[in-house]
């Protein structure tokens, strides 16, 4: 009679763990990313989409290149504001297409100019814009939802993967709603692949700021002094660049962003800073400063930072080109 019981009760245990089991995989996810990211190398934040497509940085030198025919790189696609380097491409036979977005969205046309190139041109194929982290993931999930590579619901992962900042709600939202196109539309898309794409003055002084940007971020990490790494870098002419810059910008008539009183403002501290720190890095250069100068530098370096962050969040992050659904 124990056994009995014993016997039951285990049944009825292991009825229970199925029924379990079952409520498990109900309420578990459907879905599972394919998605792989892939260990730095030459190239930054390489998302691998499938066989054939890649996301990631920009390719800076000839080993970033090589390192892109090592992954069977046929097709370079850009969608960042800067020139595209197609003359190192084309010596390790590489075609570049540019095709340049901004950090608010994924525009319907280029969405659709994405699918297309996804379609038609050579692969494997690499999507990148700056540091691979923001427009070159969105630009992959649209253009790969919208030609039907991969399904709808798998367009925010490459995001994720690539760690896109959730403040661009633009770019979230692009691939959020990016449904497949419709074949006969996609194959109406035309097949315009330039190599390089005309950006308005503003786009190319921005991308001029962030890249002197980059270069004070190595500076202040190899203390304000030239590096082996890069000995071409002069620290007082990078910040004189930067300044030179936000002065230009500040000049450039046709782009409505420069009538609003905050943009304004915030492109007339980002100036002043940078004619600071290129004060400081002179003094410097020359041991003619009364004090601590690394922290002087840190503490302009910080204000700057913040200064571009507060204008990027109120005109560069936000949403304003979002893909139709």
């Amino acid at each position: 009679m124990h056994r009995a019981k014993l016997r039951l009760f285990a049944g009825l245990m292991l009825l229970s763990a199925c029924f379990a089991g079952e409520a498990e995989d109900a309420t578990a996810p459907k879905l599972e990313s394919p998605f792989v990211k892939l260990p730095n190398g030459a190239l930054e934040n390489v998302v691998k989409v499938d066989e054939t497509l890649y996301s990631g940085g920009v390719p800076d030198g000839e080993k970033a290149f090589a390192e892109l025919q090592k992954l069977g790189i046929k097709t370079i696609i850009t969608v960042d504001g800067a020139k595209p380097d197609v003359e190192t491409a084309k010596k390790f036979g590489l075609r570049y297409v540019h095709l340049p977005i901004g950090y608010d969205g994924v525009p319907r046309e280029q969405a659709q100019a994405l699918a297309k190139a996804f379609t038609v041109l050579e692969g494997p194929i690499y999507v990148h814009c700056h540091h691979g982290k923001h427009r070159s993931p969105a630009a992959t999930a649209v253009g790969a939802v919208m030609c039907g590579r991969i399904k709808p619901e798998w367009g925010e992962a490459i995001l994720k993967l690539a760690g896109t900042d959730p403040g661009y709600t633009g770019l979230y939202k692009s691939a959020q709603v990016a449904k497949p196109l419709d074949a006969d539309k996609l194959k109406q898309v035309p097949e315009n692949f330039p190599e390089t794409t005309p950006v308005p003055p503003m786009a190319d002084l921005m991308v001029e700021m962030d890249m002197q940007f980059e270069h004070l971020i190595h500076l202040k990490e190899v203390g304000w002094k030239p590096s082996a790494d890069h000995p071409d870098l002069d620290p007082p002419h990078v910040a004189l660049q930067l300044r030179e810059h936000y002065h230009e910008t500040n000049r450039i008539g046709e782009d409505e962003r420069i009538k609003k009183d905050d943009f304004k403002a915030w492109l007339e501290e980002g100036e002043k800073l940078s004619q600071k720190m290129e004060t400081l890095l002179n003094l410097r250069k020359e041991a003619k400063y009364a004090g601590d100068p690394d922290k002087a530098l840190d503490d302009t370096y910080k204000a700057l930072k913040a200064n571009c962050t507060v204008c990027h969040k109120a005109y560069r992050n936000p949403g304003r080109r979002v893909l139709e659904p």
